[in-house]
């Protein structure tokens, strides 16, 4: 096929799809235009480089994340937007580790602190950034160790794992909200 038959949605609806299929360690740029039927150096017509590539990737997973209406209490809220964060990272195969290496590099997903921060509705924005930071760590690490745990059930690689998911995440979250709410009282 000819590669200006593909935009670079295109381009990344392919990604997404590789991701899914073979994880993140073999999304590699020749498969990914292989399975589009073009050669790599077509995707730098798009891509600068798979750098700039999952950083898209990783804005789309976080994307993903479900619009968290306002509840009763700024707490409820940071609560509700961590926990759709999590759906999003979950919805995708190593979905937590993309995320979190875009982060690390400063190429994207900065939309998960924002979510997170702009929940947390208190007058120091530092100590919200820094609670907004806590709980989207807090969150990647959880998921990554799920989605590697998930990976090696899946496997075979061990039997039994026993996935704590969601409740210690919450209590985690609610430890981290209740220490800002005594921070901010005090």
């Amino acid at each position: 096929m000819n590669a200006s038959r593909y935009g670079k949605s295109d381009v990344l609806a392919a990604a997404m799809r590789l991701l899914d299929e073979v994880g993140l360690p073999d999304l590699t740029m020749r498969k990914l235009a292989a399975t589009l039927d073009v050669q790599p150096s077509a995707l730098y017509w798009h891509y600068a480089n798979k750098q700039s590539l999952l950083a898209e990737v990783s804005n789309t997973i976080v994307a993903f994340a479900k619009p968290v209406e306002t509840a009763e209490t700024w707490q409820e809220t940071a609560k509700l937007e961590a926990l759709s964060l999590r759906d999003a990272l979950l919805a995708f195969r190593d979905g937590a580790e993309v995320v979190s290496s875009t982060l690390a590099l400063g190429l994207g997903a900065d939309q998960a602190l924002q979510r997170l921060e702009n929940s947390i509705a208190i007058d120091n924005q530092e100590l919200a950034h820094a609670a907004a930071e806590s709980i989207l760590f807090l969150v990647l690490g959880q998921v990554w160790h799920e989605q590697q745990r998930l990976q090696a059930n899946s496997l075979g690689v061990v039997d039994n794992l026993e996935l704590t998911g969601t409740p210690n995440l919450e209590i985690g979250i609610q430890l981290i909200l209740d220490g800002l709410s005594t921070k901010v009282k005090a």
